[in-house]
């Protein structure tokens, strides 16, 4: 018996030490029987892939390893509800700063302790440099103020110590700032422990923004529904709505679930699904979706889907959970972060003990100079920031209605070599009509389209809809037997005990019929009725308006090529790519054939290139996984599509993939700007360090100054405007 992966999400309640996180992370990967783990800081949620039957004792032993690093954490498997999401930890930093829920008493705290260790710190400073009291005095007042601002941080350091973290900055800071008292630097210890605290707070506060900003994407769970019963309106919560419910949709109300109008008429907001400010219409008999906002008349729903199947919650759901996925940078950050603390460390304690004994100096000089290697060994300003560039450009591309299933693939959208489209309904509309009825062998223009509506008359497709509105009459369907659809070819099917066939030019010559071949442009439905060729249909498609300039925007930002791919006959498909300046075209395909082909293309990608399937995301499954990016669009609504793809696009607009390379370019330019940055000025402080020009001073603007720059300039990424 094979067993099967299961994925399950843990919530971290109070998880605030980025550094931490990676820890956690790696220490669950290391675990038996787990296939894949990931720690989304920003969320502070634990995505767990294994097998079915591990997960059986797994909350302990994962308990176990949460508590070794950070102890007031509490792991609560993640049930998807609004009360279930990270709304206590806000007030979270980098460190561990504090695990008081509550914000604003937090904050106030915060304020008071920094407010009175800055006084008592400045008292000192003034009567150690302008008066010629005793010298105790100002050492006292230096005291006291490091135990009001580090104290805490002290206090931590000692019982993570005792669990063996050696390496977190709790430690270092306390050693560092510690061994400052020991050879007498007062000031510079009380400074350090200032300078970090100030910068921790300013830290959390950017971080806490930023969290709002994405949480901000979750807003759209509406908090409840107003069911119909019995004559009366009863608001209930949206999870306990059954499919087959009515429920009732105020002017100003979200949208709680799936559902078609049953009565009234109204004007949809759906900018939080597609990030498009037009509104849309819906009426009698018009799907809705979760997450729109009604904004005039009062809509009555018949519910076609249980609020956890709905539209928001798989939108919900795929931004919480983009996390998850991790971009190729911010798995190099978490691998950095276990050996850059630990050599930092090493280097130190070899500076201290090294050049006294062999190169001379005082112990003291040597050892400050140590001092400032402990200060700048947390990796924080990196660890913090990556993960939040990628989670910012996530969220910034769910508001313009892109949505990105993890940072992997916001990533590999800076590499895009070739992007392959499907046909219908990505570059054209997909709304087929028919535009032309060609009559042969004795049969009427009626009995023509009666017979093409009678063998279409089971199917969805958009060329069988078209044939079925164009005859605009009622087909007995229980008059119908011996139904088969043949992939690639077309339909066959009995009628009234007549055999009809309707499909391709492959469908008349598998089925040996002579027939006369259509010489109009569009897609051609040739009928057959008791093996005699009855005539043929012309149904056109158009293209869409979004589509040479998507084609042109693509060009312009380095696509090498651009293809096209349908089951369209070869003139149709020519004219088309011609009018819209693709590259290459490929027609007439199978199903299989399309995946033939992205394979084909595959292997003309250039060495660090990326290849895109564009595709409706319904029909193209196979092929949306096949490509390095699947991606599935003009999907508003479609289950299928949120599935298949690795993007989607929520709108029927093809140049909506512009805008997402655009916001993936900036992304990654944030997070190399974060990363040049950061190293670079760490290590340049750890040179004048090591060779005595840096203080402890500097040094902590190493430490906590990157990294609150390194966050503000992550959360730009989230604020790009299209």
């Amino acid at each position: 018996m094979v067993s099967t992966l299961t994925t399950k999400k843990y919530l971290l309640k109070g998880l605030h030490c980025a550094n931490c996180a990676a820890k956690i992370e790696n220490a669950i990967k290391a675990m038996d029987g787990i296939a894949s783990a990931s720690v989304n800081f920003l969320t502070t949620t634990l995505h767990i892939e294994a097998n079915e039957e591990f997960f059986d004792n797994i909350e302990g032993r994962i308990n176990d390893i949460v508590h070794k690093y950070e102890p007031d954490v509490l792991v609560i498997e993640h049930d998807g509800k609004k009360g279930n999401t990270n709304k206590s930890n806000e007030h979270g930093d980098c460190c561990g700063h504090s695990h008081n829920h509550n914000h604003e008493e937090s904050g106030k705290k915060d304020l008071i302790k920094l407010f009175t260790g800055i006084v008592i710190f400045g008292c000192g400073l003034i009567v150690s440099i302008f008066t010629d009291i005793n010298e105790y005095i100002p050492i006292a007042a230096y005291v006291i103020s490091y135990l009001i601002l580090g104290g805490e941080i002290v206090l931590r350091a000692a019982k993570n110590l005792i669990r063996g973290k050696v390496f977190d900055e709790n430690f270092l800071m306390s050693i560092a700032t510690i061994g400052a008292f020991i050879i007498g630097e007062y000031p510079e210890a009380v400074a350090v422990m200032l300078f970090f605290q100030v910068g921790e707070y300013f830290q959390s506060i950017a971080v806490r923004k930023s969290k709002k900003s994405i949480s901000s994407l979750m807003d759209i769970r509406p908090d409840y529904a107003n069911i119909l019963n019995n004559g009366d309106i009863i608001k209930v919560d949206p999870d306990t709505v059954n499919i087959g419910d009515i429920i009732v949709v105020k002017p100003g109300e979200k949208i709680p679930l799936d559902g078609v109008v049953i009565e009234g008429e109204s004007m949809l907001d759906t900018t939080a699904l597609t990030g498009e400010s037009v509104p849309r219409k819906a009426a009698f008999s018009d799907t809705v979706l979760s997450g729109c906002i009604n904004l005039n008349g009062v809509l009555t729903v018949e519910v076609t889907k249980t609020f956890g199947e709905s539209t928001v919650a798989k939108i919900i759901d795929l931004v919480e959970n983009a996390g998850s996925k991790k971009a190729p940078a911010e798995k190099f950050i978490t691998k950095f972060a276990q050996y850059y603390t630990p050599v930092v460390v090493g280097l130190a304690l070899l500076l201290a003990v090294i050049p006294p004994l062999f190169f001379g100096g005082t112990w003291v000089e040597w050892v400050h100079r140590a001092l400032v290697f402990l200060v700048i060994s947390c990796p924080c300003a990196l660890v913090v920031s990556i993960p939040l560039s990628f989670f910012g450009g996530i969220g910034g591309a769910a508001k313009k209605g892109v949505l990105v299933k993890g940072g992997n693939y916001l990533e590999a959208l800076n590499n895009l070599d070739i992007v392959v489209f499907d046909k219908t309904g990505t570059l054209t509309k997909g709304v087929f009509k028919v535009t032309s009825i060609q009559p042969s062998n004795g049969f009427t223009e009626n009995e023509l389209l009666s017979f093409a509506a009678s063998a279409e008359a089971l199917s969805n497709h958009p060329i069988a809809l078209s044939i079925q509105k164009a005859f605009g009459g009622e087909t007995d369907k229980d008059a119908l037997s011996e139904y088969n659809e043949i992939a690639g070819h077309g339909v066959c099917v009995k009628h009234t005990e007549k055999t009809i066939l309707a499909g391709n030019g492959k469908l008349m010559n598998l089925n040996n019929i002579i027939f006369v071949e259509a010489e109009s442009i569009g897609t051609t439905v040739y009928i057959a009725v008791d093996h005699m060729f009855a005539g043929y249909i012309i149904i056109s498609d158009e293209i869409k308006t979004d589509s040479y300039k998507a084609i042109t925007e693509l060009k312009a930002k380095g696509v090498r090529k651009t293809v096209m791919l349908s089951g369209d006959n070869p003139q149709i498909a020519g004219m088309i790519a011609e009018e819209l300046k693709l590259d290459e075209v490929h027609a007439g395909l199978l199903p299989h054939e399309k995946v033939e082909k992205v394979e084909y293309l595959n292997g003309q990608k250039q060495s660090k290139g990326t290849l895109a399937f564009v595709g409706d995301g319904i029909n193209d499954a196979p092929v949306l996984a096949r490509a390095d990016i699947g991606i599935a669009m003009g999907a508003l609504g479609s289950d299928a599509a949120i599935e298949a793809a690795d993007i989607v696009l929520m709108t029927d607009e093809p140049s909506k993939l512009s805008e997402a390379i655009d916001i993936a370019r900036f992304t990654r330019r944030i997070v190399w700007q974060n990363i040049v940055f950061a190293l670079g000025v760490k290590g340049l402080f750890l040179v004048l360090g090591a060779f005595g020009v840096a203080s402890l001073w500097e040094a902590v603007f190493a430490d906590v100054g990157v990294s609150l720059l390194a966050v503000l300039n992550a959360t730009r990424v989230g604020k790009l405007k299209a």
